[in-house]
């Protein structure tokens, strides 16, 4: 499994409805993509759940590498280059990733949060604990599904949770989704991926 993000930040006074119609009649396009097992197309509004800024930044879990780089090289990925220009795209290695008791639902938000594994510490205690956090997670009331991931360039997680309603205050960064493409999902494996 491998995440994926990228977010365009867009004005404050930008017109959000342009990327709620953008998703409305794009977003279902992604829906059987082969190797994608779910894409979260998530956006955050200024002034909504305490965000900054106004913003159009999709969550993705790939099967494997293959599928995400025929997506960032192919026409989907053109489309966001076209209207938004290029983005910095973050990826992941899959660690973890569960459903909850929530999957039966269609997600409305999803948090995102990374934290540094200090270097001062050992990297797989930190995983180790970070995954029964995950663990405890996925059995949460309302909870979609919940996933782990790491760069281990910066030595960095990120925990992606998709939520069926309301994301708690310390869950991290929140996104509403708009839609949910996910051909995949039950290919992203259940527990840990080591």
């Amino acid at each position: 499994m491998h995440a994926m993000q990228y977010a365009i930040t867009l004005p404050a006074d930008y017109d959000m409805r342009i990327i709620r119609h953008r998703v409305k009649t794009k977003g279902p396009l992604m829906d059987d993509f082969p190797g994608l097992g779910l894409k979260a197309y998530g956006i955050r509004e200024r002034g909504v759940d305490r965000s900054p800024v106004n913003q159009y930044a999709p969550f993705y879990l790939w099967a494997g590498p293959e599928a995400m780089n025929r997506f960032l090289l192919g026409d989907g990925f053109r489309g966001v280059v076209r209207d938004f220009g290029r983005p910095a795209v973050q990826h992941w290695q899959g660690l973890f990733h569960r459903t909850g008791p929530a999957s039966d639902r269609l997600p409305g938000a999803f948090s995102r949060r990374t934290e540094t594994v200090p270097e001062s510490a050992d990297p797989a205690t930190a995983i180790a604990h970070a995954v029964t956090l995950h663990e405890e997670l996925a059995a949460t009331e309302g909870v979609h599904s919940t996933s782990l991931a790491l760069d281990p360039r910066h030595w960095e997680l990120v925990h992606f949770t998709l939520w069926a309603d309301a994301v708690p205050e310390e869950a991290g960064d929140r996104y509403q989704v708009l839609h949910l493409s996910a051909p995949g999902a039950t290919g992203l494996g259940a527990g840990s991926q080591w």
